[in-house]
């Protein structure tokens, strides 16, 4: 699969790097922006009080698979909308899901040591589910679907319960599963 990574930090980076492993293709692109037209999906991994300034550094965007792993330290969503993922999908009208913003990503490089894959949690149109998931297996973790995009407000806010576990315990992994799959 062709990935555009929009964010070459933390997050960004660590999943391009696990994404590369797994066999798929990687353009990497930074603040300066970039052209993401042959891309087959798109992460957008910036910080999210720097979400609109770097989409309107990006061409190609519009019908695009999105994936915003984006987070709101300190900022609303943009006007008008519950959550940065409705915002950018409002800009690339193209299948978008909420994702990867709340695991730790200086934890990315011990996925592979876990006695039991680590879950992560993801919101989202369901036409996005099949691309989403793979990723999400691809980069070491298992799926867990929060809802569809109306649910991202509400995913986005979750960072504060992780924080606040971080500060108190460290950073962690976190595993949500049916009993069957325990």
């Amino acid at each position: 699969m062709k990935i555009t990574v929009l964010g070459r930090g933390n997050v960004g980076g660590g999943l391009a790097d696990l994404w590369e492993q797994a066999g798929h293709q990687l353009t990497r692109l930074g603040r300066d922006g970039g052209d993401v037209s042959e891309a087959d999906v798109v992460l957008i991994a910036v910080p999210g009080a720097a979400l609109a300034e770097a989409l309107e550094k990006v061409e190609g965007l519009a019908g695009k698979t999105v994936i915003d792993a984006t987070n709101r330290f300190g900022v609303d969503p943009p006007a008008g909308f519950a959550s940065n993922a409705e915002y950018v999908k409002s800009k690339t009208n193209g299948p978008t899901a909420k994702s990867f913003n709340i695991n730790f990503a200086r934890l990315y490089p011990r996925l592979a040591e876990a006695r039991v894959r680590p879950s992560n949690l993801w919101s989202g149109d369901d036409e996005v589910q099949p691309v989403v998931e793979q990723l999400i297996r691809d980069a070491g973790y298992e799926p867990v679907r929060v809802g569809n995009l109306e649910m991202a407000g509400a995913q986005e806010a979750m960072i504060r319960v992780v924080i606040s576990i971080m500060k108190d315990s460290g950073p962690f992994l976190y595993r949500m599963a049916p009993p069957e799959r325990l």
